[in-house]
Parts: structure tokens; C-alpha cells; sequence
């Protein structure tokens, strides 16, 4: 009896967890305004601010990041900087090539394979595998990661960390273009 319960339980978070998102596409965003182009929004100096959440929601971690993207005309050059309120220091480079006006691809030493990228109106989806450390190892992490621009300085950043399909954290930063 309990082993059915058990696979009632799972079958639900399974159910819910792979649909939470699968409702709101990029193209969703395609007349709104204002247009974010990830590009020119990321090159130069951004601030950022953010917190981590685990699945039930609390606050595990919070952080401050300086970014500087240089764009030759086809890739983005990304340098991340993240300072972490345990002392953490962690960095990123992300080269980001458009494809066309509404398809990008990332790769970053940490990210698996190529991240996807989709931009309609003020909204970017960036879709990836990243390799987190946890405890000494490194466990693969998906991500569904949209950046949503507010104004020509001001973007918000949501993304939800799953696996095996099921939100395990969530992560919410604040982009301000100096």
C-alpha cells in the first residue's frame, strides 16, 4: 500500500513539474515592447543581483555579479563574475552566437554541449546543461532561464534548475546596464 502511494506521490511531481513551464514561449513575446537584443544589452558593463531559492522556495544564497560582454558583430563575449554571500568567488565566460534575428548559441567551460538561446520582444530564453558543484563533485544541472528587459538599463532574470525534469531551485537576479 505504501509503495503505491509512493508512486502516486512521484507521478504527480513528475506530471507537474515537467509542465510548469512548457506553457510560455518565446514567441509569446514577439510584440511586445521593448525589444531586448541580448547583444547590445550585455556588452559593456551590467550589475547584477541575485538570490538562489531551493525547490520549497527558501533563500540558500545571494550574490552580486559584475558582467562585461564585448560584441564583434556575430558573438557575444560574456565575462561573468559572481561574488557570493558565503565568500564564494566564481567566474564565467560565455561566448554567444547569433544565428538570426531570433536564434542565439552559448558555450561556457561549465555548460554541456551548447546552450539555446531564443529572443521575441523584451524576452530571452536560454536554455542549458550546467555542471554545478555540489560536494566535492560536479552534478548536471538543467536550466530554463529567461531574461526579461524592463527598460533600456533594467532587465530580470528568472531561471528554474531541474533534474531529471524535476525543479530542484530557482534563481532570481536583477540586471542594471551602467
Amino acid at each position: 500500500m505504501k509503495f503505491k502511494y509512493f508512486l502516486l506521490i512521484m507521478s504527480f511531481l513528475l506530471i507537474t513539474s515537467c509542465s510548469s513551464n512548457q506553457s510560455m514561449k518565446p514567441e509569446d513575446f514577439k510584440d511586445k515592447k521593448p525589444r531586448l537584443i541580448i547583444e547590445e544589452y550585455l556588452s559593456g558593463n551590467v550589475k547584477a543581483w541575485g538570490i538562489l531559492q531551493n525547490r520549497s522556495g527558501k533563500v540558500t544564497r545571494q550574490f552580486s555579479a559584475d558582467l562585461d560582454g564585448k560584441w564583434d558583430g556575430k558573438k557575444l563575449v560574456l565575462d561573468e563574475k559572481f561574488y557570493w554571500n558565503d565568500g564564494e568567488i566564481q567566474t564565467r565566460q560565455w561566448e554567444i552566437t547569433k544565428i538570426d534575428e531570433h536564434n542565439y548559441e552559448g558555450r561556457a567551460g561549465d555548460v554541456v554541449g551548447t546552450a539555446k538561446g531564443y529572443s521575441y520582444g523584451p524576452a530571452f530564453k536560454f536554455e542549458y546543461v550546467l555542471l554545478v558543484p555540489v560536494k566535492g563533485k560536479e552534478i548536471k544541472i538543467t536550466f530554463d532561464d529567461w531574461i526579461f528587459m524592463q527598460d533600456e538599463k533594467v532587465a530580470i532574470n528568472r531561471a528554474t534548475m531541474s533534474k531529471f525534469g524535476i525543479k530542484v531551485a530557482e534563481l532570481t537576479v536583477f540586471f542594471q546596464k551602467n
